[in-house]
């Protein structure tokens, strides 16, 4: 999908994408060169979008992104940043960034300048009076698989933080043999599946919240 391009009617009546759903490629200009989603593929990328540029609360999220982008690259995790403002708009908010928070940011962002990526990605529809719902984050693994969505509207700012505590349990509960409990952070009990069968949970010994088991992280 060229961002350039028109929208096919599909694609201009999609619907908001799900978990566990492919997320949709494109390719489109952005702040560091012609960017294609697939690119990321082998690695975790959160792809965040915004309604605007020079707007307060995208602001204050980009300088916040910008300073954490090395704990996420840590984690194996890309950022990848869109707006639905032009290319050149792009380049002066990262440079008013830049000289009025003294923070560069270091990933790209995306142009969708005719919204083409946020109809592909269900954030927006013909109906739609402005962009104000352009307001996503997506979690997406190293196959190209959306784990986790998160929207928020124009007045409330995304938490930095809780990005990283979501892509770092979706690591790791992504083999599926353990799971995280509210408010998981690394290091802290995790969850184990419950058991599936009635002998299971009535054995000698079984705890009575046979449905509740945890784990010490290193525990095996």
């Amino acid at each position: 999908m060229d961002s350039n391009a028109l929208p096919t009617p599909a694609a201009s009546a999609a619907r908001p994408l799900r978990i566990g759903e492919k997320a949709p490629v494109f390719r489109a200009r952005s702040t560091q060169g012609d960017v294609s989603l697939d690119q990321y593929r082998g690695r975790w990328l959160v792809f965040f979008s915004h309604p605007a540029d020079f707007t307060p609360v995208c602001t204050s999220e980009f300088v916040a992104l910008s300073r954490a982008a090395p704990r996420f690259e840590a984690m194996g995790c890309a950022l990848l940043g869109l707006s639905v403002d032009s290319l050149y708009a792009h380049v002066a908010w990262v440079r008013a960034i830049q000289e009025s928070f003294g923070v560069d940011v270091p990933f790209p962002i995306v142009e969708d300048a005719s919204m083409v990526i946020g109809r592909a990605y269900g954030m927006i529809d013909d109906a739609a009076l402005d962009s104000s719902s352009m307001r996503a984050s997506y979690f997406i693994d190293p196959e190209g698989v959306i784990r986790a969505i998160t929207w928020y509207p124009l007045t409330v700012g995304r938490s930095v933080e809780e990005m990283l505590r979501i892509v770092a349990a979706l690591q790791r509960s992504a083999a599926g043999d353990v799971m995280t409990p509210e408010g998981w952070r690394p290091g802290d009990d995790l969850l184990l599946p419950p058991d599936q069968t009635m002998p299971d949970a009535l054995k000698p010994g079984a705890p009575s919240a046979w449905f509740y088991r945890t784990r010490k992280e290193n525990a095996r």
